[in-house]
């Protein structure tokens, strides 16, 4: 049974979902903000008076993804693998209206609490299904999404089955072909999943860069990296600019260097697939 917790002020809501324990805990700077916690590990954040707000370093990177998917303003078809809170798919609602989205979650009660707790605009065009992220890609139209986003994760790993050439594959086949794949991954140390993945979609897309923190890239710290895909150039001057901009340091690699980070590592395939590697104590908060 559902287990939900209220404080006299609203400021903490916490309810057991199919993922563990999950906790939608309001934001002291911003008035009607919350951040949703899985097993007390900071998952979104989302701003319901402001849904282009990004507050997460991550998030913020894969909005200006989004951003240059299309032109500025004009509806875009995206699929997001990996719901949690619905920060992205809330951005990319907010700032191209009439956009066409579709989210898969596999944990609905998640899915429940954070509707229930964080309304989505009744005018957006944002359906969630619930269920695998694999399965749901496999499921997609082919060539029909502008922008897919890979998000996944079950507790602070992302499956094995997602991270392969194979399931690049199923991203490639339903995009368009001028279409964009994001991937938001974690790593350190060595990077040695990092590079793996980065072998993975340059065995399936023409063009890949890499965005991260360069104390991550330095295998410094524990942190995100996100990965951009596409079959067509990508914009990376553009991107680069608007990384620079960021409040959080991050640096964009690709071409080159983007080989040279990737030092040797082959394509991850299905048969020898595993799950990212589990985050030190305290990375997250």
């Amino acid at each position: 049974m559902a287990r939900k917790q209220q404080d006299s002020r609203d400021s903490r809501i916490a309810e057991q979902v199919d993922s563990g324990l999950a906790e939608i805990v309001r934001d002291r700077d911003r008035s009607d903000a919350w951040t949703l916690l899985l097993d007390g590990a900071p998952q979104s954040h989302v701003d319901l008076a402001d849904p282009t707000y990004l507050s997460f370093e991550y998030q913020r990177r894969l909005g200006h993804v989004a951003d240059l998917a299309a032109a500025p303003g004009r509806p875009v078809t995206a699929l997001h693998l990996g719901g949690g809170a619905l920060t992205l798919a809330r951005y990319v609602a907010a700032s191209r209206p009439r956009s066409r989205q579709q989210v898969a979650e596999i944990d609905t009660r998640l899915t429940e609490l954070v509707r229930r707790e964080l309304p989505l605009d009744r005018g957006w065009q944002l359906r969630v299904r619930g269920g695998d992220a694999r399965d749901v890609l496999a499921r997609s139209p082919e060539a029909a999404a502008d922008l897919v986003v890979a998000d996944v994760y079950s507790g602070a790993r992302i499956p094995a089955h997602c991270t392969s050439v194979e399931f690049a594959a199923l991203a490639a086949k339903a995009l368009r072909p001028d279409g964009r794949y994001a991937v938001n991954i974690t790593d350190g140390g060595r990077l040695d999943f990092a590079r793996g993945q980065v072998a993975t979609l340059r065995a399936v897309f023409a063009e890949v860069a890499l965005i991260a923190d360069p104390t991550v890239l330095r295998g410094r710290r524990f942190g995100n990296l996100v990965l951009v895909a596409a079959q067509q150039p990508l914009p990376v001057e553009e991107l680069t600019r608007r990384i620079a901009t960021d409040p959080f340091p991050g640096r964009v690699e690709n071409g080159p260097r983007l080989v040279d980070f990737q030092a040797g590592a082959v394509p991850v395939t299905d048969g020898g697939a595993r799950p990212s590697p589990a985050p030190p104590p305290g990375a997250f908060g």
